[in-house]
């Protein structure tokens, strides 16, 4: 890794760690409701509203209770709003409704903090699917993974209470005095340095020359002209004008970021110059995306009382992170030994001129883009500045591997630290059983229903992950919609099953997925790998609330040193990925294999 590229992620490492200790510290105040009272006077009509108040303390299945229909009722108005967008107002480029499918699977998109699009977003979306369902969207699904973690604090520093606190009162805080204000002052940051926010019509600009193409030839009756073996009848067509679309773009760009969401207005998304112009964008961008995730391992210490353990948490996060960039820059700045440049022998260490720029946008170049995948599939957001489908085997394999690690490197607002959270539980588990002694985790004892609900947690996403790429190689419409045929078909497939039940939302394009099976499929991967995860985290974090607080004794595995670090990466590695390990060899290992023919 050259120079360059260690001074860019020390930078960005120290940046993010100045902006996230003051962050810390207003979260811990939000979970523990130490609000200025001016606050708590405007909060309290709303709760009257809700026939609650923020007093009113739920135990775990009432808070899940609540967790899963507010979402379900989300879920609903998304699904109708893209389905009678055609009648609905602020649809300038009077775009049609979209399918059953494709709203299915949007729908739970966004609600589950996936953010996948099957979709071109200028192409599909009216501005008011894009506020009101898919922006809005991006604000509560994000609350609900800060709602979540804010639980298992509790759970974690209660006293035999059994209370895990009220899911409305979470979810109004952290959007009112969290999320709104953060992506307020980032929007008007982007907007300020070229990312557009309007509600003009798209318009159409003179290029400057024309561009020529080929399209299908169609008869009197516009249907395209086939010749005598089937084939569509191609006819030479320029144009020298560009549709440019528009739209309120750095309003859902700033929460996209900071929710970590990942979805973009456009279908370019992060890589689009409305979206994302200049290096400055791109860097904010990339902070915004860890600056909520990181803040929470600060507010985790205070919550429990001993700083030590959020700092624990978050080196454990950022040395398996430092590693997966310290992996995917060579492989990029390096290229594809096959593709060498004109005069060179294949043998020599010369292979791509400039290294692997497929894909990449020349105002980023390697270095941004490199970090900036592994920044977006570290923390579950999916937002992209390149095309992962064209990153070296060894390239795109990091992504996978973030992803695949149950998105515990820094991870989604929330979904991130509860998940490193349940490894911490499973590795003072391994850890009490190496020494017989009965495994503590701050002060709670954790005994044989904690481990039930954790490997619950921990083996939902490999089963969604390998079982529905199994049900996708196996379907004949599964193997349509490959572009790539051999390893990189698979590694598509397996990349597409991975981002969706780790809610991550990024893809190997490739991968044709706008078709009822995809849509279906990774609709349910999606909702389950939300779910299916969160609701067992609840059930651990109610079950710790209702256990006393035992006192450290000379006996106390500490839980905050560089020796738990080291046990709680081990584990993270050894549970959280070798499950996929056969799957990986099939995929991207076998590709870069490939690469070196007889060898």
């Amino acid at each position: 890794m050259a120079a360059s590229s260690w001074g860019l992620l020390a930078l960005y490492l120290g940046v993010l760690l100045l902006a996230a200790w003051p962050l810390g510290i207003w979260l811990a105040r939000i979970s523990s409701g130490r609000l200025p009272g001016w606050m708590q006077r405007l909060e309290a009509p709303l709760y009257r509203l809700a026939g609650t108040s923020a007093d009113q303390a739920m135990n775990w299945w009432q808070y899940a209770l609540a967790l899963l229909a507010f979402n379900a009722v989300g879920l609903l108005a998304v699904y109708a709003l893209q389905r009678f967008q055609a009648v609905l107002p602020l649809n300038p480029a009077g775009m049609a409704a979209i399918a059953p499918d494709s709203a299915f699977n949007t729908a739970i998109s966004f609600v589950t903090n996936t953010n996948w699009q099957g979709y071109g977003g200028e192409s599909s979306m009216s501005y008011l699917t894009q506020m009101l369902a898919l922006a809005v969207q991006n604000f509560l699904s994000a609350a609900t993974g800060i709602a979540v973690v804010f639980a298992l604090f509790r759970g974690f520093a209660a006293r035999a209470t059994g209370a895990v606190g009220n899911f409305w009162v979470d979810v109004t805080r952290i959007t009112a005095w969290l999320l709104l204000p953060l992506s307020l002052v980032f929007a008007l940051f982007l907007a300020g340095n070229g990312v557009i926010q309007n509600f003009d019509a798209y318009k159409d600009v003179a290029t400057l020359e024309a561009t020529s193409y080929q399209q299908a030839k169609n008869g009197p009756d516009g249907q395209p002209l086939k010749d005598a073996q089937g084939a569509a009848l191609m006819e030479n067509a320029s144009t020298a004008k560009q549709t440019l679309a528009m739209g309120p773009v750095a309003s859902q760009e700033a929460i996209k970021m900071l929710g970590t969401n990942g979805g973009g207005f456009f279908n370019a998304n992060s890589a689009h110059p409305y979206e994302n112009p200049n290096a400055l964008t791109n860097f904010f961008q990339m902070l915004a995306i860890f600056l909520i995730p990181a803040a929470l391992c600060f507010a985790f210490g205070r919550a429990v009382g001993d700083l030590r353990q959020g700092w624990a948490v978050l080196a454990a996060m950022t040395l398996m992170f430092v590693i997966a960039v310290a992996a995917i820059t060579p492989a990029e700045q390096a290229g594809n030994p096959l593709l060498t440049p004109l005069g060179v022998d294949q043998a020599a260490s010369v292979w791509q001129s400039g290294g692997n720029m497929e894909g990449k946008e020349t105002r980023f170049g390697i270095n941004a883009s490199s970090l900036f995948a592994v920044i977006t599939t570290a923390a579950s957001c999916g937002a992209v500045n390149a095309m992962h489908d064209s990153l070296t085997p060894l390239g795109g394999l990091v992504p996978l591997v973030m992803m695949q690690l149950g998105e515990v490197v820094f991870g989604g607002t929330g979904t991130g630290l509860y998940g490193m959270l349940i490894f911490a539980i499973l590795a003072v588990f391994i850890s009490g059983l190496m020494i017989g002694r009965t495994p503590e985790y701050l002060g709670k004892k954790i005994e044989a229903h904690e481990m039930k609900l954790t490997s619950i947690a921990i083996l939902v996403t490999p089963i969604l992950v390998l079982a529905g790429t199994a049900v996708a190689v196996l379907a004949g419409a599964g193997r349509a919609g490959v572009a790539n045929p051999g390893a990189h078909g698979f590694s598509e497939i397996l990349y597409a099953l991975t981002s969706a039940a780790n809610n991550n939302g990024s893809a190997f394009a490739g991968l044709s997925a706008n078709t009822p099976f995809y849509n279906i499929l990774l609709g349910v991967a999606m909702w389950l790998g939300r779910f299916g995860v969160i609701v067992p985290v609840l059930a651990i974090a109610g079950s710790l609330a209702a256990k006393k607080r035992l006192p450290v004794t000379p006996g106390t595995m500490p839980t905050h040193g560089p020796l738990f670090v080291m046990l709680l990466i081990g584990t993270v590695l050894l549970v959280g990925l070798l499950n996929y390990v056969p799957a990986l060899a099939l995929g991207p290992v076998v590709e870069h294999l490939m690469l070196w023919p007889g060898q």
